[in-house]
């Protein structure tokens, strides 16, 4: 009589993925560290890490285009800033209580972030669409130029806009309201913040899960291959184009409450820069590489910067150093390469 092995098979674990235990750690510390100086009372920490988050959400808007979409924009200025001067106007009519514009009908302030949220990325995305409709029929270094020549010349109208502080920017001496919450506290602005840049990642991620993405993605590697499948590439991308810059337009919005200061510096040629920075430092294309580009960034020019005011140098020699040995960035150096990197 033949014998059957009855001996219990050995359990397989199933592996951990290493990106969403990087991914896990990073937003744990990034929540952790704001909680523990708040709670030795120390606000200079918490507004530090508000300002990563909100510098995190604009990356997560440019790494989208960039990432899924393939468009190298240098234009994400124009949307961070328009966020941050419809916080700064807002703020200002709603403080004066006068009214934005009377004809053809009254448009009051506002000192209600849900609203100024709603109405900056409404803006960001009109703007989007206007920018994205004429750049986008170009490819290369020529759309990377006209997005660069768009965003200049709304920095050059908000220069010359003397209603709202021109060259000097415009000043807001009170934080906007949210329901429930007191925003004034450092830690609850923080709170916000996270939690915005959750969402952010959240919607960044389920559009490029769906079939929206996959034809976005598409469009990135071949625009021929997807018109031939009978899908127009240009919507597909002129939408990722609109909701990149929705995202990065929420990001203006909450810098100009963090600082309380809106200037055109939000909307120059160097803001473009250093969110471009945030997404190649952290992985271009890797969902939560903007939160530690974002962070390295910021924590270089404190901390670095309190020694030298050359610490732009060693910036240059990281993202250097990232381009030419790392191509995922430093969540590619930590979690691995991803097949698109």
């Amino acid at each position: 009589m033949q014998q059957t092995d009855t001996a219990p098979k050995p359990v397989t674990m199933p592996k951990l993925n290493r990106e969403a235990m990087v991914n896990f750690t990073v937003m744990a510390i990034l929540l952790a560290l704001p909680l523990w100086a708040s709670s030795i009372g120390e606000d200079y920490y918490v507004n530090l890490a508000s300002l990563i988050t909100i510098f995190a959400i604009a990356g997560v808007g440019l790494n989208f285009a960039i990432g899924q979409g393939g468009m190298v924009s240098f234009g994400h200025a124009a949307f961070f800033g328009i966020g941050g001067y419809t916080t700064g106007i807002a703020a200002f009519h709603s403080f004066e209580e006068t009214l934005f514009m009377a004809m053809p009908f009254a448009v009051s302030g506002t000192n209600q972030m849900l609203i100024i949220w709603i109405v900056a990325m409404v803006l960001c995305g009109i703007a989007a669409l206007a920018i994205g409709a004429i750049s986008l029929r170009t490819e290369g270094v020529y759309f990377i130029m006209i997005t660069l020549a768009f965003a200049q010349m709304i920095y050059y109208f908000a220069i010359s806009w003397p209603t709202y502080g021109g060259e000097d920017g415009l000043s807001i001496y009170l934080r906007n309201e949210l329901p429930v919450v007191d925003a004034e506290n450092a830690l609850t602005f923080f709170l916000i913040c996270f939690i915005l840049l959750l969402s952010a990642i959240f919607v960044s991620a389920r559009l490029s899960g769906s079939r929206f993405g996959a034809a976005l993605g598409t469009a990135r590697m071949n625009e021929t291959r997807l018109a031939t499948s009978g899908i127009d590439p240009f919507p597909i991308k002129l939408t990722g184009f609109v909701i990149s810059a929705m995202i990065t337009g929420l990001a203006g919005a909450l810098f100009a409450e963090l600082n309380g200061f809106v200037g055109p510096s939000m909307l120059s040629w160097h803001r473009s820069g250093e969110i471009m920075v945030f997404v190649i430092l952290g992985g271009v294309g890797r969902l939560y590489g903007p939160v530690i580009g974002a962070a390295l960034f910021v924590l270089l020019e404190t901390y670095i910067g309190e020694w030298t005011q050359h610490w732009q140098l060693l910036l240059g020699l990281a993202l250097l150093g990232v381009v030419l040995f790392a191509r995922g960035g430093v969540m590619g150096m930590i979690a691995g390469r991803a097949r698109h990197d």
